[in-house]
């Protein structure tokens, strides 16, 4: 898995001996000496993962990493503040900067490139989710940004065997999150698929295994987008980079400081915080992608979808598939009496009746203008008929208000219905016969359903 790295440090000899040691692993490596430079490259060249070293002169690494996390164009990057200090003060303030790791030189090589793998992959991720976002705000389904990015606060799931240490974080974080601790594996696994923002888990526990727990979050479908935060003891390097290697999205050494927890889990919150509100936003546009604006129903494209599906799955010897077209009656009428803000009024409503009226398994669609398809799973022409019956009634029976409930309008709708025949049926053959229903029930005065068995 290879990366786009930009190293900042103004000491050449550093930026050369971090370049070499990167080229060699099949890294795509630029450089910049000073903060400005780092800042304008950043936005210019997008890099995957940004080196940054902390003591250069003008604009330090600290002030750097705020302003690349303040800027909506490079706050998804991720940063890894490189110094030859190694103070808990100067460690703490890195992440509150907004960085993702703190190195310190001489640089370990192991934990370098373990870094830089872990960050590679978290990386493309929400490069991933960002791309897509970007689409649907190109077609345009996708809105603004939501408010609730600004959130504080999350749910933490503690899974750790010493109880002590466990209190001793749900205390510290209670101040500012919603901690629940789970010292039995089994539990805590099926309390991970709850509403939980972040997990916090000893990889040191002597009763589990904590990077096979870690493991299983990430290989449930159900949980594998969550945020790990894994305690490990430092000098323990084998599982240290293990722990990064399986996909924990960060490691807090022991033993714990509670700032530096505060500081990790903040981080991380904040980051799926990012990528659920990229993910909801990726949903959303789905579904508009399928569903009429006007309406709220459906639309032609998710109705061909489904129905081929079914009339395939009734082919092959499962259960027979119906549908219904429906056409309002006169409708051109009403919007050339009353205008088109009245007919969408009626649309609109008449897609409430529609909903209201099918079965649960139904799939009501708005195939277009004033023409609706509901699609029948597992039914039968003479049920078809009888639930097309009922919605006509319940159209024909009940006037609807429009021009802000000022005016009572009558509306009646006809309605052809068809069902699927046997091996030989296609989905145009259904959508045919049940038109046919139509204009036989509007030539027959409208206001009427028509089955049409073949």
């Amino acid at each position: 898995m290879t990366a786009r790295i930009l190293v900042v440090d103004d000491i050449e000899a550093n930026v050369r001996l971090l370049e070499a040691k990167l080229t060699a692993e099949y890294y795509e490596v630029f450089s910049a000496y000073d903060g400005a430079t780092a800042l304008a490259k950043a936005v210019a060249e997008k890099p995957d993962i940004i080196l940054l070293d902390v003591m250069m002169p003008g604009m330090d690494g600290f002030q750097v990493c705020r302003r690349l996390k303040d800027d909506p164009e490079t706050r998804h990057i991720p940063v890894v503040l490189v110094t030859a200090l190694d103070g808990r003060s100067d460690r703490i303030l890195g992440l509150e900067a907004g960085a993702d790791e703190f190195l310190t030189k001489p640089i370990d090589d192991v934990m370098l490139f373990a870094r830089v793998r872990s960050l590679t992959r978290l990386k493309m991720v929400i490069d991933e989710l960002r791309d897509r976002e970007a689409s649907g705000r190109r077609m345009g389904v996708i809105a603004g940004a939501s408010a609730r990015l600004g959130g504080t606060g999350g749910r933490i799931l503690i899974v750790d065997d010493n109880e002590r240490q466990a209190e001793r974080i749900s205390s510290e974080l209670s101040i500012e999150h919603r901690p629940i601790v789970e010292t039995d594996l089994e539990k805590a696994l099926i309390s991970a698929k709850g509403p939980v923002d972040l997990i916090i888990v000893n990889a040191m526990a002597k009763t589990f295994d904590g990077l096979r727990f870690s493991a299983q979050i990430r290989s449930d479908e159900a949980t594998r987008h969550l945020p790990i935060l894994a305690i490990v003891d430092f000098d323990e390097r084998t599982r240290l980079v293990k722990s990064l290697d399986l996909g924990v999205s960060d490691i807090l050494p022991k033993p714990i400081d509670p700032q530096e927890l505060s500081a990790r889990v903040r981080t991380q919150i904040k980051r799926k915080r990012y990528t659920d509100y990229l993910r909801d936003n990726l949903d959303h546009s789905l579904e508009l992608a399928v569903t009429d604006q006007l309406t709220g129903l459906h639309n032609r494209r998710y109705m061909t979808g489904q129905l081929d599906a079914l009339v395939k799955r009734s082919v092959l010897g499962g259960d027979p598939v119906a549908i219904l077209l429906i056409d309002i009656d006169f409708f051109k009428r009403i919007n050339d009496s009353y205008g088109h803000d009245v007919g969408d009024e009626v649309l609109r409503e008449f897609a409430v009746r529609l909903a209201s009226n099918v079965r649960a398994i139904d799939i009501p669609c708005r195939y277009g203008g004033e023409e609706f398809v509901v699609v029948m799973p597992d039914t039968g022409l003479v049920d078809a008929e009888r639930i097309a019956e009922r919605i006509r009634r319940h159209v024909a029976g009940s006037p609807f208000r429009v021009m802000s409930g000022s005016e009572l309008l009558s509306v009646t709708i006809s309605i052809g219905v068809a069902a699927s025949l046997g091996a030989s049926e296609r989905p145009e053959m259904l959508l045919k016969r049940a038109d046919e229903g139509v204009y036989e029930a509007k030539a027959q005065g409208r206001n009427k359903v028509i089955a049409r068995a073949a």
